[in-house]
Parts: C-alpha cells; sequence; structure tokens
C-alpha cells in the first residue's frame, strides 16, 4: 500500500517558491531520507505532509486519503512529527509529553486509560527514556530531549512518520540508537521520511533517498541515488569535493571542512 503519495505539489511562502511540481509515491516499510540544501523546502515539505501547511498547488493522499479532506483528530491517527522545536516547559515530565502523543484515542477530557500509560511507557523505554519519565523536560539535555519527542511520535503510533533533523544535538551513541530503532519501525512496516544532513549515515540506514533542489533532482534506492555526482548537484556551492569508495567517504565543504569522513553503517 502506498503510504505517501505527492501529486504535482508545490510549496512555498507566498510568490516565493521552494518546490515546484513534486511527484512520489512511497510505501509502506519505506525509510526515506530526504536530502538537500538548507532553505530548499525540506521542512516545509515534512509541514505540508503532516497537513501543517497546505501547498501552493497540487494534492497529497496518505494512507489512499486526500490530506486535504481528511478531519484532524483522523490525520492524527495517520501521521505524526517530530519537528526541531525544543519543548522546554517547566514542571512537564518527560511522561506527560509522550502522553500527548495519545490524544487521537482519548476521550475529550484527554483522560489516560490502562492501556495508553502502557503505550506511554513501551515508547519511553523504546528510545531508552524510561528512567527519566517523571524528569521535567526543561531538565533534559538536547539529546534527551530529541528522544522524547521521538518517544511521543511512537506513542501516537501512526503507520508515516516524519522526522524533520532528528539527529541534531545528540551524540554519536543516541544516534545510532535512533537508527536501530527507525529501521526497526521500517521493519514493522512504518514509513518513515527523515530530513538530514547527516549524509554518512544515509547509505547505512536509508533504503530510498530523496534528493532536491528547487525540485526532485533524485529519488530512487540509496544505493544507486546516493552518488557523488547527485550530492555535488543538490549541493552545489556547500560542497567542494565529492569522493564515495567503499566504506570510505570523503565529502570536504566550501570552507575545506570535513562534512563528513567515514560512512556509517548500522548493523
Amino acid at each position: 500500500m502506498t503510504h505517501v503519495e505527492l501529486q504535482h505539489i508545490t510549496i512555498g511562502y507566498g510568490h516565493r517558491v521552494l518546490l515546484e511540481d513534486v511527484s512520489a509515491a512511497i510505501g509502506g516499510g519505506r525509510l526515506v531520507a530526504l536530502l538537500g540544501r538548507n532553505g530548499t523546502g525540506k521542512s516545509t515539505l515534512l509541514r505540508a505532509v503532516a497537513g501543517l501547511e497546505a501547498p501552493l498547488s497540487g494534492g497529497i493522499r496518505l494512507c489512499g486519503r486526500l490530506l486535504s479532506a481528511t478531519p484532524a483528530h483522523e490525520l492524527a491517527q495517520v501521521v505524526s512529527f517530530v519537528t526541531t522545536e525544543k519543548v522546554r516547559i517547566a514542571n512537564l515530565a518527560s511522561r506527560d509529553v509522550v502522553g500527548l502523543g495519545r490524544a487521537p484515542y482519548t476521550d475529550w477530557l484527554g483522560r489516560l486509560r490502562p492501556e495508553d500509560r502502557a503505550v506511554v511507557d513501551r515508547a519511553l523505554n523504546l528510545v531508552g527514556m524510561g528512567g527519566f519519565a517523571a524528569k521535567p523536560m526543561d531538565r533534559l539535555s538536547d539529546g534527551e530531549a530529541q528522544r522524547v519527542m521521538i518517544a511521543r511520535a511512537l506513542a501516537q503510533d501512526t503507520p508515516v512518520i516524519l522526522l524533520d533533523e532528528p539527529f541534531t544535538g545528540v551524540d554519536v551513541k543516541t544516534e545510532a540508537r535512533i537508527i536501530t530503532l527507525l529501521r526497526e519501525l521500517r521493519d514493522e512496516g512504518k514509513t518513515m521520511l527523515v530530513s538530514t544532513h547527516n549524509l554518512g549515515s544515509v547509505s547505512g540506514f536509508c533504503d530510498y533517498t530523496v534528493m532536491v533542489k528547487g525540485t526532485v533532482l533524485a529519488s530512487g534506492p540509496t544505493e544507486t541515488t546516493f552518488t557523488a555526482e547527485n550530492l555535488e548537484r543538490a549541493f552545489s556551492g556547500v560542497l567542494r569535493h565529492v569522493v564515495l569508495s567503499g566504506s570510505e567517504d570523503r565529502i570536504i565543504t566550501d570552507d575545506e571542512r570535513p562534512f563528513v569522513t567515514h560512512r556509517q553503517e548500522v548493523k
């Protein structure tokens, strides 16, 4: 079944077009990397798929249903979104934040049933935050808070999960744990669209890659799409030198700073 279908959509703000005439069909059980320079519309595209911003033209279907015709409470059972926004509300426990993911399934008072609490606890444990359930969000590190927000999306239990730069502010160990979790969710049949700048991880954990710059420059299985030529097209003006060979990559930015030096394989 196709979980995400983009039908000739154009997105932007006012008269500024970020992505034009984008079409794609993503089936279930896919882990998709969305790559492109800053300001190319990756986050805006994710927000459009989440139903938070309407495209300037075209249509979006999620699990066969036209997004614009899907009521908000039903849409919340189809797609969840981990944004780059930091939640730092004093005295708001991590468990309570994750519990918000159960809102589409609770009564009008938002009361959690025992089965909802079990889902919340499982989500926290999956991201390694079970021991931080009672800790307030404003006392968590950036990496810990990021894992809590991923747990909230897991508690929402949607077939489509969107993640905007999920590795920002996390250490290598946490990144590896998140990648392993995403691969497990993919194997369960969930579809995940991940915007990331961590090129070194893409070939190691994403099975499908979409590169954007004004429109879709390249899309397809990562093993055929993640090439030096496509990277140089997508990141022109940022990447100066690209060499991909075996397990070692060398990608250099214009200021001679290594963008990524080794491809990270996550088993």
